[in-house]
């Protein structure tokens, strides 16, 4: 698969997620059914206060609209940079 197509797909299931959780039943079953992959990229407290608001039906909609315009209120957590590697002599 090319790095084009990835980057559509990527971009096309960004989308898709913010147009799906303001219905909000069939949002807050699509947040549950993404609790883990949230928690897992925000880190523990962050993730489940993350997954919190966004099943809160009025609260997570209100959330989800916010977030179209500003992007994620609550971030991603920080990945280590891998270290440079050294050469050898």
């Amino acid at each position: 698969m090319s790095i084009k197509r990835r980057i559509i797909r990527a971009g096309g299931w960004g989308i898709a997620k913010r147009l799906i959780k303001p219905v909000p039943i069939i949002g807050s079953l699509f947040a549950l059914g993404l609790a883990g992959y949230e928690i897992k990229k925000k880190g523990l407290l962050p993730g489940v206060v993350h997954v919190g608001l966004d099943v809160t039906p009025v609260v997570g909609t209100a959330k989800n609209v916010l977030e179209i315009f500003t992007g994620d209120l609550i971030p991603d957590k920080k990945t280590p940079s891998p270290p440079l590697p050294q050469n050898a002599k």
